[in-house]
Formats: structure tokens, C-alpha cells, sequence
């Protein structure tokens, strides 16, 4: 459900990437993007409100079986970062943070499916590195943190393709048909890696 909220909003050609992590998603627009006059209240307020209406809408696709209950609510805030470098930084910490978070609540619920409470589980956990949470979930529960779902350890990042690429239900695949360049696709990928940007130097005009 995530990410198909995501390639909603997208669908205004206003936004040129939208990354979806643990803690929510980020909007970046161009540098030069004029929406709203670069009104920063009516550009929160506008996004917040498709977002806010399109995660309504598609609940019963995702969740045929469970009523919402209460009508949700988010906010946002804007921030103009001066440099594409900064930008790039925050967006290489959102992608971090999301791999910590990850590995660590597949920590806790493993402990707590083994019959740990809670409590003794976040104890367990506690002044852990991520070398130590890797050895924990391979020698005592048989997982290798590196071959879990790219989806939890990357995000989903949302863009506009460039080229035709293969994509299955919106999402980034191998073997499958083409997608129309232009449009918008998921990807769980690694944007920290300079890579990406040089792949799609359109995003941001980056060079």
C-alpha cells in the first residue's frame, strides 16, 4: 500500500522522486520547480491531502477484510536544502535509518518469538552493533540479514523512468514487460551508492 500512494502523488508530474521509508515518505521536487509559487505551506498542504485521500481510497484494496476505523491524518513540513550535496545526505540518512530500524525490530521479533518478553528482548539488544545483530539472527535463527526482502532494507524509491524498464504491478522487475518511458515505477534500491544518480541523472539533473 505504501508505494502505491506513492505513485499517486507522482502522478502530478511535480514531483520528481519520493522515497518511502520506515519512518514515512520524503517528496523531492527540482531545484527550479515553481508548484505553488514555492509556497511551502500550500505545497505541504496540497501533498498532504493527496496523500491523506489516496491512502482512504485504496485502504480496502490493501485490507478487504478490515474496516478503518478512524480517518487518518498526517503532516509535513518543507525544507529547501542549498545544495544537491546536502540533499543527497539526507536522503543517504533516511535509507541508513531504515536498515537500522529494520535489522533491529527483526532482532526484537525474533527474540520474542523464541519466547523472550519485550523487555528482555530490548535488553538483550541493548548497546548492540550491527555486526552483533547479524550474528544473532544467523546463528540462532538460521537468517542472513543480507538475502531478507530489499524492500525492508532498502525502502521503496519512486521515480519517473527514463528509459522503458521491465516492472510487474508498478515495480521494478526482470523478465516482464516494458513500461512506457515517463513512467512512474518502484524501485528498492540503494540511492546512497552514486550509482543511482548517475542511472538517472534526470531526477536532479545531477552531474
Amino acid at each position: 500500500m505504501t508505494w502505491i500512494i506513492l505513485l499517486r502523488v507522482l502522478e502530478s508530474k511535480r514531483i520528481v522522486l519520493g522515497p518511502w521509508y520506515i519512518r514515512g515518505p520524503s517528496f523531492v521536487l527540482k531545484r527550479e520547480s515553481e508548484l505553488y509559487q514555492r509556497q511551502s505551506s500550500k505545497i505541504i498542504s496540497a501533498i498532504a491531502s493527496l496523500f491523506t485521500s489516496t491512502y482512504v481510497i485504496k485502504w480496502g484494496d490493501f485490507f478487504p477484510r478490515k474496516e478503518l476505523k478512524y480517518p487518518p491524518s498526517f503532516d509535513g513540513r518543507a525544507v529547501c536544502y542549498p545544495t544537491y550535496k546536502i540533499l543527497l545526505d539526507y536522503l543517504a540518512w533516511r535509507q541508513v535509518d531504515c536498515h537500522i530500524n529494520n535489522q533491529y525490530n527483526t532482532c526484537f521479533w525474533m527474540l520474542v518469538k523464541s519466547g523472550k518478553t519485550k523487555t528482555q528482548s530490548q535488553d538483550y539488544l541493548k548497546g548492540t552493533q550491527t555486526r552483533e545483530k547479524n550474528e544473532l539472527l544467523s546463528s540462532q535463527f538460521g537468517i542472513e540479514y543480507n538475502t531478507l526482502p530489499l524492500i525492508f532494507r532498502m525502502g521503496s524509491s519512486v521515480l519517473r523512468s527514463k528509459e522503458a524498464v521491465a516492472v510487474e504491478n508498478g515495480v521494478v522487475v526482470s523478465g516482464k514487460k516494458l513500461k512506457r518511458e515517463g513512467e512512474v515505477v518502484v524501485d528498492h534500491c540503494n540511492i546512497i551508492e552514486r550509482g543511482f544518480w548517475e542511472e538517472h541523472p534526470h531526477i536532479l539533473s545531477y552531474s
